[in-house]
This record gives C-alpha cells, sequence and structure tokens, in this order.
C-alpha cells in the first residue's frame, strides 16, 4: 500500500478511538530503521504510524548539511517509495516541533503539502506536531488555531500538546513537577479555541504524568483518569461521547495496565522511541562484542568482511526494532486490525 491518504488517515484514527486500540507511533532516524519499522508493522498486521523529530529530520540531511526540511522531505520521498510494497496503511508524521523550529520545520513541510494538494496531489506528511509546551495555554492555543488553519488547507492533521511532558528529548527538557498534567480547564479552552473537527482535524497530547526517556516502571506517577475527566467534560459540554482524539507520549516504562486505560479513554496514538532505539542497538553491541575480532584488523590482520559488512549487523539491529513494533502493537491492541484485511 502507498502511504495512508488523508481519507485513509482519518478512518485509521476513528477505527482506532472505536475500537480502543492505539497506533504506534515509531521515531526513525534512516532508512534502516524506517524498513524495520515497516516490517514490524507489516508483522503484526497493524497499520501505523512513523515519525521524525526535528533532530532525526537533520540527521537524515547528512552531518555536514544539517537542515531539517531537507531531512524531512528527502525521508518521506524514500518512506512513499518503499512503503508500497507493504499491506499495510502508514501515516507519516513530525514529532515535537517548539516555537523556535516551526519556522525553520513544519511551516515550510506544511507550504510543501499545500502546494502538492493544489496540485492534486497528496500531502508529503499526514500530520504534524506543534509542542507548546514550553509557552504560556494561551498562547499555545492562539498558534495552534494558527497552525490547525494551515493544516487544513493541506489535508493534513494537527497534534498538538496541552500540558507539560518531563525529562528530555531532542534538547528540550522539562521538569518533572504538577504542570505534568493537563487540567480539565485547559482541555475546555482547547477545545474552544480549536473547535472539534469543523476546523480541521487535530489529535491533543494532554499530559497525566509522562515522561520522556528511561524509568522503571513505578519511578512516575502516571494519571490516566485525567484523560477520561477531561473527555467527559468536554462531551457534557458539547453533547458528544469521548470527543476527542488523544495521544500518549513519554511511554517508555510504562506499566501495561496503565497504557490499556488510557487507551479506554481515547488514546488513538503512542510515540515510542527511547524503547525502539535500544532494540536497534541491543543487537549491533551483541555482533561487535561476539565478532569483535573479525570487525577490527588486531594485529595487523585483515579482519572478516563478512562481520563488519554494514549489511551483517544492520540485518541483526533491523530484526531488534521490528520484534519491537511487533510488541508495541500487541500492547495498544492494534494488532491484525490493519484495514487493508
Amino acid at each position: 500500500m502507498p502511504i495512508a491518504s488523508p481519507e485513509a488517515y482519518a478512518e485509521m484514527l476513528d477505527r482506532a478511538k472505536a475500537g480502543r486500540y492505539a497506533y504506534p507511533a515509531i521515531n526513525v532516524t534512516s532508512s534502516q530503521t524506517l524498513n524495520a519499522a515497516l516490517k514490524g508493522f507489516a508483522d503484526a498486521e497493524s497499520d501505523g504510524i512513523i515519525q521524525v523529530s526535528t533532530g532525526g529530520a537533520e540527521y537524515l540531511s547528512g552531518p555536514s548539511i544539517k537542515d531539517m526540511v531537507t531531512g524531512a522531505v528527502a525521508f518521506a520521498a524514500y518512506a512513499h517509495e518503499v512503503a508500497k510494497k507493504y499491506s499495510v496503511n502508514i501515516a507519516l508524521h513530525t514529532d515535537h516541533c517548539p516555537k523556535d523550529k516551526l519556522d525553520k520545520f513544519v511551516r515550510p513541510l506544511m507550504g510543501i503539502s499545500q502546494e502538492r494538494v493544489k496540485r492534486g496531489e497528496e500531502p508529503l506528511y499526514q500530520s504534524h506536531m506543534w509542542d507548546g509546551s514550553a509557552v504560556p495555554v494561551a498562547e499555545n492555543l492562539e498558534i495552534a488555531a494558527q497552525l490547525l488553519d494551515e493544516a487544513a488547507k493541506a489535508k493534513i492533521v494537527l497534534e498538538i500538546e496541552v500540558g507539560v511532558v518531563g525529562g528530555e528529548e531532542d534538547g528540550v527538557e522539562n521538569a518533572i513537577n504538577d504542570k505534568l498534567y493537563t487540567t480539565t480547564e485547559d482541555g475546555l479552552a482547547m477545545v474552544e479555541a480549536l473547535g472539534l473537527g469543523e476546523k480541521g482535524r487535530y489529535m491533543a497530547a494532554l499530559t497525566f504524568g509522562n515522561v520522556h526517556g528511561v524509568y522503571k516502571p513505578g519511578n512516575v506517577k502516571l494519571r490516566p483518569e485525567i484523560l477520561n475527566q477531561i473527555q467527559e467534560a468536554v462531551g457534557a459540554k458539547y453533547g458528544k461521547d469521548k470527543p476527542l482524539s488523544l495521544v500518549f507520549h513519554g511511554g517508555s516504562g510504562s506499566l501495561l495496565s496503565e497504557i490499556r486505560e488510557a487507551l479506554d479513554y481515547g488514546v488513538v496514538k503512542m510515540n515510542i522511541d527511547t524503547d525502539t532505539q535500544y532494540a536497534f542497538t541491543r543487537p549491533v553491541a551483541d555482533h561487535m562484542l561476539r565478532n569483535y575480532d573479525g570487525v577490527l584488523k588486531i594485529d595487523g590482520e585483515v579482519g572478516n568482511k563478512k562481520q563488519y559488512d554494514p549489511r551483517a549487523w544492520g540485518k541483526a539491529a533491523e530484526a531488534g526494532l521490528a520484534a519491537r513494533v511487533v510488541e508495541a502493537c500487541e500492547h495498544l491492541r492494534s494488532t491484525g486490525t490493519t484495514m487493508t484485511k
């Protein structure tokens, strides 16, 4: 299947919320990690989301270029081509974009998609994230409203963050404190500013104790019931059942019971990065340690080309990441739900 059309992506999100499951959103930084994620989704018979951060996009452009838009466009072009060979629907997404990078990342990419749509083509990406967690809520929502209008013109879904995800990702670090919990008032203000789809489609990363990075289960206090409280408050005001499509950030190390509870409250997308980074790197470390005298030319020897060929350890790395994607689909109940069946 090709990359999901705007209509297919909308159906994916609707089906997920109705079915109480979510799509893993896998951060990638290379063609290898992309191919591994695609294989994982295909093995699980799950549609899915593959995403790049600002740092990932910069990395994809090459170490001497370091241009986020160049990397993001090149990545999307490659993904559009290779995804055709897989029997699942894949949406492309850009992850956390703070205010100081909007004009260097999200807005140019939206402009490219708008031009594509004007020519009768599909947008380059299916969704983009605006991370306004570092600015006051009023400013966050004002910028979100502007971006939602631009996204709608490009048939793109906007993702926003209302609240703060703790920890560090791509150089953005937030303290772990009471700001990790989105309030009902903030949720209502969000809907007042952005509507419930009539101004354009969006997903909301409401925070309930989420923290980026590595932590053991139980070290961070997640409160998924906050999502339910906000859903009920918005639903009561606007006469709709579970009206919001929600996103779960900072899920590494979360208890499965916490993940499943969040799904019941309308989470349709869960970001997975830390765990898949490790799943990719762990087999590489194993290969290097087991084949130390083959991957290095020790004491004037010639080494073993079959062992230092990047494809040798690359295949193991991709298999590790793909297996972790399959596991994520099982955790999020998306296994076997692809719309292509």
